[in-house]
């Protein structure tokens, strides 16, 4: 039977992705795209489906009770999945109320909607970063959350708010904690995107600290097929951490930009240490890969295709590269004056 999707952030990064891969599933009925449209949504992302009868796109807040109630009465969704959220770290430590809100209370919002109208699943979308630093092994799924900066907090928040509604309540709620996403359509103020548009520029690469702070790089395309692997295979009540099996030092995620694009190491700007910054992230997937979902791409291929999207996609990521983003790059990178 074909199902109706409601997205929420779905013009952001992941969310755009994921809408992507749903319109290509022959037995999705309707994606109905919720998005405030912040400085990271861009509708952009999802031009190609504006006449497609399948996609609904509707511009308003997670919230906002009364729209989210509208969606419920009309379009009765099968599945919620909510990537909206707040999601940049140095935004966080500026203006962290801005998270809470939107990241917790918006997700309050959306568990209210669920329980009073019924849903097959809710996907509350989280992030490793909610267990915190770890200097060696990986965080297991019944590790203690010890968030580190504002952004991970709300997103903790919102976690174990997803997960109470589903023991209080019984919402049928799947929790998924991802590693660092990469691949196209990443606003370009993550570490990937930014730094190759920079070195397309020729412009310096804002590298913080000693740059030896080490992520798990999952591509984006095969967090969206974990996220529908869960709707279909994951159990209610449960937290999945998905991960990609590549830990790397972000200045050899840097080497390996400067090296694909043909630029020097010269780029290179060692700037202040962010407030806070975990040193290391790491996910212990067991429980995800016994269910018999695994990462199909290829870190060293996905990596270059990336690069090379942005490299052919111009027209998108320039005109966010001015305006309100250019004065929070000046004013966030002021060493690099």
């Amino acid at each position: 039977m074909k199902k109706t999707y409601f997205i929420t952030g779905g013009c952001g990064f992941i969310g755009s992705n994921f809408v992507h891969y749903l319109m290509e599933q022959e037995l999705v009925e309707r994606v109905v795209n919720l998005d405030k449209l912040t400085y990271a949504g861009n509708p952009a992302n999802l031009k190609q489906y504006d006449n497609d009868r399948r996609y609904h796109f509707i511009h308003g807040d997670i919230c906002d009770k009364k729209i989210v109630e509208q969606i419920f009465d009309q379009y009765k969704p099968d599945y919620l999945v909510n990537f909206a959220a707040e999601s940049h770290v140095d935004r966080s430590i500026g203006k962290p109320e801005d998270f809470i809100q939107t990241d917790i209370f918006g997700a309050f919002t959306l568990l209210e909607a669920a329980r009073k109208h019924g849903l097959e699943r809710f996907i509350q979308i989280s992030t490793d970063e909610v267990y915190g630093s770890i200097v060696s092994g990986s965080f297991r799924e019944t590790d203690p959350l010890m968030p580190r900066n504002p952004y991970s907090a709300s997103k903790a928040g919102a976690d174990r708010l997803a997960y109470s509604y589903y023991a209080t309540y019984k919402v049928p709620v799947i929790i998924t904690r991802a590693s660092n996403n990469y691949g196209p359509y990443q606003y370009p103020e993550k570490l990937i995107p930014l730094f190759v548009t920079n070195a397309m520029e020729d412009k310096p690469l804002p590298l913080y600290g000693d740059g030896k702070n080490v992520r798990d790089w999952l591509y984006v395309e095969d967090h969206c097929r974990a996220i529908q692997f869960v709707i279909e295979k994951g159990a209610v009540g449960e937290v999945y951490n998905i991960g990609g099996g590549n830990e790397l030092m972000n200045v050899e995620i840097t080497r390996t930009i400067l090296e694909h694009l043909g630029k020097p190491e010269s780029l290179i700007r060692y700037v202040d240490d962010r407030l806070g910054h975990d040193r290391r992230y790491s996910l212990n997937c067991e429980k995800l890969n016994k269910l018999g979902w695994r990462p199909v791409h290829v870190f060293e291929q996905a990596i270059k295709d990336t690069i090379d999207w942005y490299r052919e996609h111009e027209d998108w990521w320039r005109p966010l590269k001015t305006g309100e983003y250019l004065e929070y790059y000046k004013t966030h990178y002021k060493t690099l004056s």
